[in-house]
């Protein structure tokens, strides 16, 4: 590890998704999105819905939609512990329009829960800009 990368995982109930070296990550934290370098000073967080912005050295990349989880920065470590991570490249046209759907449903059963009606309608707004 160089002085200019950090260890980043992203972990889901069902998997681990990616563990390697970063240069930087932008993470939907709870507040708005922050972007994480090495050396980040220690942060934790929860997330709301949307996309996860990974910088690899060598000039490679990746994004993953995340739902909901927790966040937790040091020096040398960016750790996402998401409730529900999708790789971007792995969302097609159908499964998105499946987890709106999800969403609209979660909107429609949220009643009075002013939280859980803005999270479904993040949800949603984040997965559209997806298409």
């Amino acid at each position: 590890m160089s002085q200019s990368t950090f260890t980043f995982e992203l972990v889901s109930p069902e998997r681990l998704l990616t563990s390697g070296e970063a240069e930087s990550v932008v993470v939907p934290g709870a507040d708005g999105d922050f972007q994480v370098f090495a050396q980040h000073a220690p942060v934790v967080s929860t997330l709301r819905p949307g996309v996860i912005d990974v910088a690899f050295p060598d000039q490679k990349s990746a994004r993953y939609f995340v739902r909901a989880g927790l966040v937790e920065v040091n020096g040398a470590r960016c750790t996402v512990l998401a409730q529900d991570a999708h790789d971007v490249k792995d969302l097609d046209s159908s499964r998105i329009a499946e987890e709106i759907s999800t969403a609209e449903r979660q909107l429609a059963n949220a009643g009075d829960d002013h939280d859980a009606k803005a999270l479904a309608e993040r949800t949603i707004e984040q997965l559209k800009s997806l298409v």
